[in-house]
């Protein structure tokens, strides 16, 4: 069969891709660390230390996980070449040779762009804060329409979602939502979703039935796990209480055990309402601001270094970094890689790998 033809000769040239990538992962230095955490895993007191002893069972799995998947895919590699020896004699399985390509195919790319994720905190678990802009109740329904594409993206990708704080809107939506994203390089993709998202439809909430532009900003950092060295002068601080309210919230509406911390010199707000105590509350904003003023810093270096790229010059209302169309065509297009979709409803399903892909290639140029 041609076909069968033509996906032998296409296989055959993916052979050297497939080595790159082998190569860009270094997976002889990750085999070697695994045997080393292996044998501290068997030496006594390894577990005396439930903080250390964790860190390093989540560096096991995120290693172990990377070898098994590149072994997995180079066994799916030479398994096609057999299928199509074996579709030769049966032609009814033409169809499993084009599925197991096409599935060859897209786990080569995510593996591909995963070894893009080089940066110091790129591993780290993210957290992510939706803000509605000026427009009332629209604003606040698209920063809903937001926060469940960007949960619905995550039960994709096996990560898990917690909530931080949270605050509705007025009518509907949401004013605000503050929530962290856990899994293995889930700040590496998530950091290019990082400004204002606009959106262009027809309101629901408009009785003439008039085109309507709303934005959301999304801000996105790092939740580092080791102690961040960075000097915070309590005078410097506006700590605020208030009692949890909506999703997230564990004494509603009973304690005043939520947390708004206001760093003065740069207006920084962070807020926790999500832990069992006001204590847990504060030392997680803490680590939050640290974290954004860490993440500050590194911006303010790299522009005095004329080494950073338009996604943080251009953070800010009115600088969208992506629209979202539905009327009067439906389109889905990033304003930095000029990548682009018709297909809305997926994407606000949570299928974004797209743009975080175009963004990642187009970031490491």
């Amino acid at each position: 069969m041609v076909l069968l033809d033509n996906i032998k000769v296409e296989l055959q040239n993916y052979k050297e891709p497939l080595a790159e990538v082998r190569s860009s992962l270094d997976l002889d230095s990750k085999e070697k660390r695994i045997e080393e955490l292996h044998m501290e895993m068997e030496a006594p007191g390894f577990w005396d230390n439930p903080d250390s002893s964790n860190l390093k069972m989540k560096e096991l799995k995120d290693l172990e996980g990377a070898v098994n998947t590149m072994e997995e895919l180079e066994t799916t590699y030479e398994d096609i070449f057999t299928l199509i020896e074996m579709a030769s004699e049966d032609e009814s399985m033409a169809d499993e040779v084009v599925e197991e390509f096409e599935t060859f195919k897209q786990k080569l790319e995510n593996i591909r762009i995963s070894t893009l994720l080089s940066g110091e905190y790129d591993k780290d678990n993210a957290i992510l804060k939706l803000n509605a802009g000026a427009g009332g109740t629209e604003s606040c329904d698209w920063a809903q329409m937001l926060y469940r594409m960007y949960t619905r993206y995550a039960e994709k990708k096996g990560f898990s979602v917690e909530v931080l704080d949270f605050l509705d809107g007025d009518e509907a939506g949401i004013k605000s939502v503050t929530f962290q994203v856990n899994g293995t390089n889930a700040y590496g993709y998530l950091k290019s979703e990082k400004g204002v998202h606009r959106l262009v439809r027809i309101s629901p909430f408009n009785a003439q039935g008039k085109r309507q532009t709303s934005f959301v900003s999304l801000d996105v950092m790092p939740d580092i796990e080791e102690d961040i060295d960075i000097d915070i002068n309590e005078e410097d601080l506006r700590v605020d209480t208030y009692r949890s309210s909506g999703a997230g919230g564990q004494h509603i509406n009973k304690t005043s055990s939520a947390i708004r911390i206001t760093h003065i010199p740069t207006g920084i707000v962070v807020q926790c309402q999500n832990e069992r105590s006001q204590f847990q509350n504060r030392d997680k904003a803490m680590q939050m601001l640290k974290a954004k003023l860490l993440m500050l810093k590194k911006e303010s270096n790299a522009e005095k270094l004329s080494d950073i790229r338009g996604e943080i010059k251009e953070i800010g209302w009115g600088n969208q970094i992506r629209s979202y169309v539905l009327q009067p065509y439906k389109l889905v297009k990033d304003l930095r890689t000029n990548a682009e979709t018709g297909n809305v409803d997926a994407v606000l399903d949570g299928d974004i790998d797209l743009f975080i892909n175009e963004f990642l290639k187009w970031d490491n140029k």
